[in-house]
């Protein structure tokens, strides 16, 4: 039990550095859709793209590494501060040669100069808050962390209001926003968990740094494969649709990004418990069941959100983007996938097998964008969110059976079969986007997901009473 509540306390304390960014995300998003231009926010999102496929490439994921051998040394602190000092070293140089690389290939390419330098600034910062982050993690600072996402993300919601909606700056005004919030982050990190105390020159080992990378190069083709299945979509669409309609389908994935800050939220506390859990002797039993919870609970999730989406569409969203809504039925079930297979790649990763990550990531990539290519003239834009769908089921299903050949995983088929076959249900109806219907699906879907997790929901709603108790 000890187990259960460590990771039910971790996922709680990264929910703060989750949701509160996306809440923020959401407060701004009418700002962006009202005041950017169809093509800015197309470039915007094209520029978060990149830095999605540049951080694992400037960082070589030395970040993961780093996360993971803290893990395994957090009652060494001088072995903790080597850790610490060899990889920000790596990664400060490596992310100072990418800012240099980045400004002149954007000046050829006949960007102007501040846009040039402030997206240069926006790679830097943005490898340096990551290794941050997955330090504070790695310490065990899991509250450090989820206040510090928090600080960016407020401070970037303040600053986009001013600059973007006040000033009417733009593109330009929402590049500084982000940069400032980052800076301030950054920051936070430092003093917070007293970086500069396991810092020394002395202690940087390129022994350590061998180490290290033998775990995180495998992890470069996962995740620039798992880039190509989340953002290779919107390239294509930008190529064959136009810019235009890639701001639709970043539109589209909003909402359903919800869900995947949600997913993500658990499987950063989940990666952590895995690996913590592995040597134990009832593993087996003990990743089977949670993976049956997981299943359940992300169900439930996804229950209530596709119940609430009709309403947070109109609430959030231009009514010039409608056609992002009927993308969501797809990309919801996508998020679902994906979601199994991340639960299930904590698992290689506590085994270490991360070459096995990269292998299946990589397959499921590969038929993504096969498909996206295949179906964009034929099906418009459908082709990115229907092929985002099937290759995270594809993803999901080879790691499902691929795990067992080193962990011996129980599932329960027909569990899984019902709850998707519900799922689809709800799909469906959602798509039809009839007020009537709408209703229906609103109430089913609070009621089902409330249902089916209802254990979860009384332990919960238990240990509140509890603590308010303890507390009078």
């Amino acid at each position: 039990m000890k187990r259960e509540k460590r990771l039910f306390k971790n996922t709680v304390i990264l929910s703060l550095g989750a949701f509160l960014p996306k809440l923020t995300a959401l407060i701004v998003l009418p700002i962006l859709t009202d005041c950017l231009t169809k093509t800015e926010y197309g470039t915007y999102d094209l520029v978060n793209t990149l830095v999605a496929l540049a951080i694992p490439l400037v960082s070589l994921k030395l970040e993961n590494a780093t996360f993971r051998f803290l893990i395994d040394c957090r009652d060494d602190k001088n072995r903790s501060a080597g850790i610490i000092s060899s990889s920000l070293a790596a990664v400060i140089g490596i992310s100072s040669a990418l800012f240099v690389v980045s400004f002149l290939m954007l000046r050829k390419a006949g960007y102007a100069y501040s846009v040039c330098i402030l997206i240069g600034i926006y790679f830097f910062l943005n490898t340096l808050f990551t290794m941050l982050s997955q330090i504070a993690r790695g310490l065990g600072r899991n509250l450090i962390y989820s206040f510090a996402v928090c600080i960016n993300a407020f401070v970037s919601m303040i600053m986009i209001i001013w600059l973007v909606k006040s000033s009417h700056m733009g593109l330009n005004g929402l590049l500084m926003a982000m940069n400032v919030s980052l800076v301030i982050g950054i920051f936070y990190f430092v003093f917070s968990i007293r970086i500069f105390g396991y810092l020394s020159f002395s202690l940087i080992s390129t022994i350590e740094l061998k180490k290290m990378f033998s775990y995180s190069l495998p992890l470069i083709p996962n995740s620039l494969s798992l880039w190509m299945m989340e953002f290779s979509d919107r390239f294509i669409v930008t190529a064959f649709l136009g810019i235009e309609m890639n701001a639709v389908y970043a539109i589209a994935n909003k909402i359903p990004g919800l869900f995947h800050t949600l997913q993500n939220t658990f499987i950063s506390a989940w990666q952590e418990n895995a690996s913590e859990s592995i040597k134990d002797e009832d593993s087996d039993e003990y990743y089977s069941y949670m993976f049956d919870i997981v299943f359940t609970l992300m169900i439930g999730i996804l229950a209530c959100l596709i119940a609430v989406t009709p309403l947070l569409f109109r609430l959030l969203i231009n009514a010039k983007y409608i056609q992002a809504y009927y993308q969501m039925p797809f990309l919801f079930g996508g998020m679902v996938c994906f979601s199994l297979s991340s639960f299930l790649g904590g698992i290689y990763a506590a085994h270490r097998k991360t070459k096995t990550i990269g292998y299946t990531t990589i397959a499921a990539a590969i038929m993504n964008l096969l498909l996206d290519l295949g179906l964009i003239k034929q099906i418009g834009l459908y082709a990115a969110s229907i092929s985002t769908f099937l290759s995270c089921l594809f993803l999901v299903i080879f790691r499902m059976m691929d795990v067992r050949k080193f962990q011996l995983m129980k599932y329960n088929i027909k569990k899984i079969v019902v709850y998707s076959f519900i799922m689809v249900i709800m799909g469906i109806l959602l798509f039809i986007n009839n007020p009537y219907v709408n209703v229906f699906v609103f109430v089913f879907g609070i009621a089902f997901g409330a249902i089916i997790n209802r254990t979860l929901l009384q332990i919960i709603f238990r240990s509140i009473v509890r603590r308010l108790q303890e507390s009078e």
